[in-house]
């Protein structure tokens, strides 16, 4: 007799910003590089800037994450069935206070790493510090997510 291990679905999680071109981006490729056995990762903007910053980009590459995302709007997912969504910057909590479309709502802000001054060398390491932030916050709570 065969018996067949049926693989539960993978849960399903959005990341939410204003621009959609640092945290989000890394939150989601992040997800989908180190729980994508069990995690879909997707991302999107209030206001997409249109393209991924290119130091978040080597903040993960450092790391071994290969990312090749896109920019993207909200509005794409707005009917997509997600598990978690889950708000990275304060500006997408204002601009998106209520979530219309399926998923429980979270909130865990990061600093815009973008927005930090100096040689390239100083704004890596903004990149870097949130990069790591997001490995030890949003790895251990999807991790510990069973049922949403």
């Amino acid at each position: 007799m065969n018996s067949v291990t049926s693989t539960p679905p993978k849960r399903r999680v959005l990341f939410l910003c204003t621009g959609n071109s640092c945290r989000s981006q890394m939150a989601e490729a992040i997800v989908n590089a180190r729980l994508g056995d069990t995690w879909a990762a997707d991302s999107a903007g209030t206001r997409p800037a249109g393209y991924i910053h290119p130091l978040a980009l080597r903040a993960l590459e450092e790391i071994g994450i290969h990312h090749s995302g896109r920019s993207k709007s909200t509005e794409e997912f707005r009917a997509a069935p997600f598990n978690l969504v889950i708000t990275v910057c304060d500006a997408a909590a204002e601009d998106c206070p209520l979530w219309l479309g399926q998923g429980r709502r979270r909130h865990l802000g990061f600093p815009d790493p973008a927005k930090v001054t100096g040689t390239e060398a100083e704004v890596m390491v903004a990149f870097r510090a949130v990069r790591d932030d997001m490995l030890s916050q949003i790895l251990p709570l999807l991790k510990t997510t069973i049922e949403v």
